[in-house]
C-alpha cells in the first residue's frame, strides 16, 4: 500500500511538472509571434482599470462588425482588442474607425499562430493582466444569466467576489427556418434570422489531463458528422477569465493554463454560473468562406470542419427538425438546462 501511493504520488508531480513545462512553451511561442503584430490604431491608454475587456482574433468579417461592437458595448464592454489577420473586406480599417477599439494587424499564418490564440495571448499578457478578459470570435454573442438587465460588470463583480476566477458558456450554434431563404443584405441582424437551437443532443465528458468540460452535439454534429459524431468540433469555450500573468490558452478557448481555470462546473452535483455563447456561422457568406479555407487549409485538424462543409454542401440544405427550438429568451435557456445563475441572485 505504501509503495502504491508513493508511485501515485510521483506520478501526480510528474503530470504536474509536464503541465508547467507545457504553459511556459505555450508562453513562449506567444511572446515571439506576438512580434509579427503591427499596430493599426492602438487606443490602450483609454483603458480603466476595472474595464472588462474584449479579444478578438478575425479575417474579413466586415458584415459582422456592427453588430459584433453593438452587441457587447451593450452588455458593458469598456474596450476592444482586435487582431485583423489579412483581411480583404474593410474589416481592419471599419475597427480602426471605432473609438474603442485598438487594432493590429498581421499576415501571418494562423495555423502557425496556433489559430491566432499566439497573437491574443501576447495581447492578454501586455494588457490584460488583472482584467477580466472576455475572448471570443466575431461570430459568437455572449448571453449569461441576467444579460437582459445586468451589465457583464456584474456578472465580474459577483465572479470576484465567490472567488471564481473563470466563467463558462456552452457554443449554441443558432440556424435559420430555411438556409435558402436568408436575407440578401449582408449587414442584417444575424439574431433576427438565425431563430432556432438543437435543445438536447448534447454529450458532455470530462478531460482528465486538463479537467475540463468536452462537449460536443448540436446541428453541425446531425448534419456535418452524423456519420463520425466523435469528430463533431467542440462546443465548451470558457470566453471570460480574470487573466493573471501565467496564464495562457491551450486549445482556442476550450481549455486553459493553469488547468484550476477550467474547473467551470461543480463536481458534487450542484451548478456553477454557466453562459452561452450564440453562435451565428450560418450566413450566406459561409459557402465562400469554405471555398477558401478548403484552399488555405489553415484551420484546426487540417480543416477538417471544412472539409465536412465542403462534401456536404449547402445547397437545399437544411438543419431543422421537428425537435428544433425556436429562440425566445434567458430564461428559456436557463429551463433547458444551457445557461445556469449558480449561486448569482
Amino acid at each position: 500500500m505504501l509503495y502504491t501511493d508513493r508511485r501515485g504520488s510521483d506520478l501526480k508531480i510528474l503530470r504536474q511538472y509536464a503541465l508547467r513545462l507545457e504553459r511556459k512553451s505555450l508562453l513562449l511561442r506567444a511572446m515571439r509571434k506576438a512580434r509579427q503584430l503591427k499596430p493599426v490604431s492602438q487606443r490602450t491608454d483609454q483603458i480603466g482599470q476595472s474595464d472588462v475587456l474584449l479579444f478578438c482574433c478575425l479575417r474579413n468579417e466586415r458584415r459582422r462588425l456592427p453588430h459584433f461592437l453593438e452587441h457587447y458595448r451593450g452588455k458593458g464592454i469598456s474596450h476592444f482588442l482586435m487582431v485583423d489577420n489579412g483581411s480583404a473586406d474593410g474589416s481592419g480599417e471599419y475597427l480602426a474607425l471605432q473609438s474603442d477599439c485598438s487594432v493590429w494587424s498581421t499576415d501571418g499564418g494562423y495555423k502557425a499562430a496556433r489559430f491566432g490564440m499566439d497573437w491574443l495571448t501576447g495581447l492578454h499578457r501586455r494588457f490584460g493582466s488583472g482584467h477580466w478578459c472576455l475572448t471570443v470570435d466575431a461570430d459568437e454573442y455572449l448571453v449569461y444569466p441576467y444579460a437582459d438587465t445586468r451589465p457583464i460588470t456584474a456578472l465580474t463583480d459577483w465572479l470576484d467576489a465567490s472567488n471564481l476566477k473563470s466563467f463558462g458558456a456552452i457554443l449554441l450554434d443558432l440556424y435559420p427556418q430555411s438556409y435558402a431563404s436568408l436575407p440578401d443584405d449582408p449587414f442584417a441582424d444575424p439574431l433576427s434570422f438565425l431563430t432556432h437551437f438543437d435543445a438536447g443532443n448534447y454529450v458532455y465528458n470530462r478531460n482528465p489531463k486538463y479537467q475540463h468540460l468536452w462537449i460536443q452535439g448540436g446541428p453541425r454534429q446531425r448534419v456535418f458528422f452524423h456519420d463520425a459524431p466523435a469528430m463533431a468540433p467542440a462546443l465548451n469555450k470558457i470566453p471570460l477569465v480574470k487573466w493573471q500573468p501565467g496564464a495562457v490558452y491551450v486549445s482556442s478557448t476550450h481549455h486553459l493554463l493553469p488547468r484550476g481555470l477550467n474547473r467551470v462546473y461543480d463536481d458534487w452535483g450542484g451548478e456553477k454560473a454557466f453562459g452561452c455563447l450564440l453562435h451565428t456561422k450560418f450566413l450566406t457568406d459561409l459557402p465562400d468562406k469554405v471555398t477558401e479555407e478548403l484552399t488555405r487549409r489553415q484551420h484546426y485538424a487540417a480543416s477538417r470542419e471544412y472539409r465536412a462543409y465542403g462534401e456536404k454542401g449547402f445547397d437545399g440544405i437544411n438543419f431543422m427538425t421537428p425537435h428544433s427550438t425556436r429562440y425566445e429568451s434567458l430564461e428559456q435557456l436557463e429551463s433547458l438546462g444551457l445557461m445556469a445563475k449558480g449561486g448569482w441572485a
